[in-house]
Formats: structure tokens, sequence, C-alpha cells
């Protein structure tokens, strides 16, 4: 893979990485934050059977001369999750995490460890929200569906790559509807969510179906 590739798809990932661990941030400060966040946990609960999220995401930065908008999908079940997007496939079973790049035909196999498991799926964060951001609720605003909603900042309480985050939370819904990330390196990430919809999928959807990419490089790094 050439360098700028390389470059690219690690900017890719840290956005995606971005959206499927934001509801990790401790609240630990602002009683309304903690209250809106709460009602944001208790509708995640409400999908069991699973939900499939539909997003678009903006990666900007000034340093890295890098802008570019891409959507993608995020479908969760319990402890697994599967994530589409132009560049990355990932599919995680509970256990095994296969990450299918688009671009070189490779697929990487591995068994994430428990605390890389709470980067994978917000599910195990909603409720191990303790130690980690100083959370406010800064005030409100309209989403681009021009719905009313909350807006709320988490500052990390240790050094971080992550500078600070602000979430967006609809009133109508409690759910979010947009999660900027600013990075110490320059990067701004901007993740619309465009819908939460409940579904009801088999656990084979969350295993790389090998079938379906028989010229897939297998890199086993279990």
């Amino acid at each position: 893979m050439k360098k700028r590739q390389m470059s690219e798809l690690y900017i890719k990932l840290t956005v995606i990485t971005a959206l499927i661990s934001f509801p990790a941030a401790s609240f630990s400060q602002s009683k309304d934050a903690v209250a809106i966040l709460e009602k944001t946990i208790s509708k995640y609960d409400e999908y069991k059977s699973g939900m499939e999220i539909s997003f678009t995401a903006n990666i900007h930065s000034v340093k890295n001369h890098f802008n570019e908008s891409f959507e993608g999908t995020l479908t969760i079940k319990g402890d697994k999750f599967a994530l589409n997007t132009p560049d990355i496939k990932n599919w995680f079973d509970g256990i095994t995490l296969w990450t299918y790049a688009i671009g070189t035909r490779e697929v990487n196999i591995s068994h994430p460890t428990r605390n890389d498991r709470q980067f994978i799926n917000p599910l195990l964060f909603l409720h191990n929200y303790k130690k980690d951001f100083t959370v406010s609720h800064t005030g409100e605003s309209t989403t681009q569906n021009s719905k009313m909603a909350y807006d709320i900042v988490m500052i990390p309480k240790k050094q971080d790559d992550v500078e600070k985050i602000e979430l967006q939370v609809e009133k109508s819904t409690s759910l979010p509807s947009r999660i900027v990330t600013l990075m110490k390196n320059d990067i701004r990430n901007t993740i619309t969510i465009k819908a939460i919809v409940s579904v009801n999928l088999p656990d084979t959807k969350f295993v790389f179906p090998e079938k379906d990419f028989p010229d897939a490089e297998i890199v086993d790094l279990r």
C-alpha cells in the first residue's frame, strides 16, 4: 500500500473508532449532562434485538491536507457488530474481529482483549461511564433535520489523543444526532447520524463471509 493510501486509511480508521466508541465517555461533572446522557443510555438499552446506525462522516485536517466525506452503516447486536464504509468492512462476533480493507483485499483476523472491546462496541461503554471525562451541558442547538437538541462537551481528564468531544443529542429521541471529535493531531471528525433503526439479524451476519471474498488475503493475527 502506498504511503498516502496508508495515511488516508489510518485517518478513516480514526473517525470510525470515534463513531463506535463515542458513548464511552464518563459523565462525571454536570448534573444536566448526566441526566441527558442517562436517557441516551436508556434508549440504547431498548434496542435489545439489535440496531443499525446509518451515518455520514467528514474528516478534516489542515495539517495533513486532508478533507473527505463518506457514508457508512454500523449494525450492533449485543456484543457483536458489523461496520460498513467505502474502504473498510468489519465484523465482530463477540470473540473474533475481521477487518477487511477493500483497496488491498486484505482481511486481518484478531482476538480483541477485553479492554479493546470497549473501543469496539458502544453498548459495553454505556454501563461503565465513571472515570474518564469531565462533561458539561453547554446549551441547545438545531440538528441537520431541524430538530432541537442538547449540546454536550466532553473533556478527557487524562492526557489523550482526543482533545474534546462535542455531542449533539436530539431532544425528542434522546439519541445522538452529531458527534464532533477534535484530535490533538489536528484531525477534526464530524459524524452525523442519519438514522437509528431496530433490526433483528442472525448471528451469522457478524462473521466474515469468506465465500463472498474468495480473493481476500488472510492475515491471521490471533
